[in-house]
């Protein structure tokens, strides 16, 4: 796992990288899924291996995540930052707003997890692939 080009992707993303290059970056460099966990502010990285690396976030006024899970509230900020009315800091504040404490991305399996603090989630598949 090349933890250097981690950190740009962490980088990247607070500068509003789009998903879909963080996520072809990350997998380039060993990533096989992330968690954020959004209670600790903090990313952990894994690759086929199970090594892990973990980073801070560079969130500045994160709000307390909410005790209530609003799924709805999740998806509306989820389909925000898909069509980039919102960028990467405004999108963990709303989710965490919304109850999200942490959430997992697995790129095998082309979906993001949301998890609130008594266990509930929502499932967000990735868009399709463009046709190459």
């Amino acid at each position: 796992m090349n933890t250097g080009t981690i950190a740009q992707c962490m980088h990247a993303s607070f500068a509003d990288a789009p998903f879909p290059l963080v996520v072809k970056t990350l997998a380039g460099a060993g990533v096989t899924h992330y968690r954020a966990d959004l209670m600790k502010l903090r990313n952990t990285y894994y690759d086929a291996a199970a090594a892990a690396f973990d980073e801070a976030m560079p969130l500045t006024d994160a709000p307390a995540i909410a005790a209530a899970f609003d799924r709805e509230a999740i998806a509306a900020t989820v389909k925000a930052i898909q069509q980039q009315q919102i960028g990467y800091a405004a999108f963990l504040r709303r989710i965490m707003a919304a109850g999200c404490a942490s959430y997992e991305v697995f790129f095998g399996g082309r979906k993001a997890v949301y998890v609130g603090r008594d266990g509930d989630t929502y499932v967000e598949p990735f868009p399709a692939a463009p046709v190459q």
